[in-house]
């Protein structure tokens, strides 16, 4: 009765599977180019920004611990617009910087409403924030109705109970996090805690920093995306688990360390060999590892399992080590 059972399920599946291949065909549609694409999303997101404002009270002083609001300026309206206070010298300030991807040049811009006191991130470490997402979509004009730039709201998360480890998130916030700095906090008896003086503001993000042709969730594909944020805390990471937290592996303080691969000059990457320190676990390209390196620079003591030359190779004195991150000694 079993061998009979599987028998027929097994003819089903396959006249199921002819009957399919005779009867369908499968589309695929190639991602479409990054330059194209960008220019798009660039006129979307400066056409928003033209014409929509910060629908808040700013001349309220902690304005920046409030909700972000952005409204469409009416026909005849004289608010001023997101765009116009770029490069302000006041908050709040629109910013924006240049990501080098995909081999183009994305705009980036980012609203500053409070920089913040405390600490920024880096592009590798973890972020404790608060949230509001939207995508923006293009809706075109009718005989009623003028053409907009809408935002949709597909997620918010107003309580963080963990932090986001930025390498695992979009692009558009490990280029954006790092601008902002943390604030202060107070411990209150109940077991909640208080934050002020935090980072806070909004980024506008081209698909090619977000999703772009996969989406996500609601989220369509090649959809530019804001993020307006308030960022409480960070946490240090240590990719490579070498002892090393990855943000001290940022060679040149800029707050940022970058995979470029090999044959591209890189300042994170001190043996160039195409993977950048927070990423590998012998740094300088020795052949002893960057955490054994650093062990016996901290103790004086040999690793109890090797014995570690000096750079004209002695080992008989237990004391000698590697140095760390030393380009010459291999």
């Amino acid at each position: 009765m079993n061998k009979f059972k599987f028998y027929f399920i097994l003819s089903i599946a396959t006249v199921s599977l002819f009957s399919c291949s005779k009867d369908e065909t499968v589309s695929y549609e190639p991602p479409r180019e990054y330059s194209v694409q960008y220019d798009t999303d660039i006129k979307v997101i400066e056409d928003y920004l033209n014409t929509h404002y910060l629908n808040m009270d700013l001349t309220d002083p902690n304005f920046a611990d409030k909700d972000v609001v952005m409204t469409q300026i009416p026909v005849g309206g004289t608010q001023p617009s997101l765009m116009s206070y770029l490069n302000a010298t006041t908050y709040p300030k629109l910013l924006s910087k240049t990501v080098s991807l995909h081999d183009i040049s994305y705009k980036l811009y980012y609203l500053v409403l409070r920089e913040g006191v405390g600490i920024a991130p880096c592009n590798v470490d973890g972020v404790l924030a608060s949230y509001k997402g939207d995508y923006l979509e293009s809706v075109a004009a009718t005989t009623t109705t003028a053409a907009s730039i809408n935002a949709v709201k597909f997620e918010e998360m107003k309580f963080p109970q963990s932090f986001f480890d930025l390498p695992n998130t979009i692009q558009g916030w490990g280029e954006t996090f790092p601008e902002f700095k943390t604030g202060t906090y107070t411990s209150n008896p109940d077991g909640t805690i208080t934050y002020k003086d935090f980072g806070a503001g909004a980024m506008f993000i081209p698909s090619g920093l977000g999703y772009y042709n996969t989406g996500s969730g609601s989220i369509p594909s090649y959809s530019p995306l804001i993020f307006s944020f308030k960022l409480y805390e960070i946490r240090r990471l240590d990719q490579d688990a070498d002892g090393i937290p990855s943000y001290l592996e940022d060679l040149d303080g800029d707050g940022y360390v970058r995979y470029l691969g090999t044959g591209i000059e890189n300042i994170d990457d001190t043996d160039k060999d195409g993977v950048p320190n927070f990423l590998d676990v012998d740094d300088d390209g020795d052949k002893y590892s960057t955490k054994l390196e650093i062990t016996n620079a901290a103790t004086g003591l040999v690793y109890p399992f090797a014995s570690i030359p000096d750079c004209s190779g002695n080992s008989t004195d237990p004391a000698r080590i590697k140095k760390h991150l030393d380009k010459t000694c291999h």
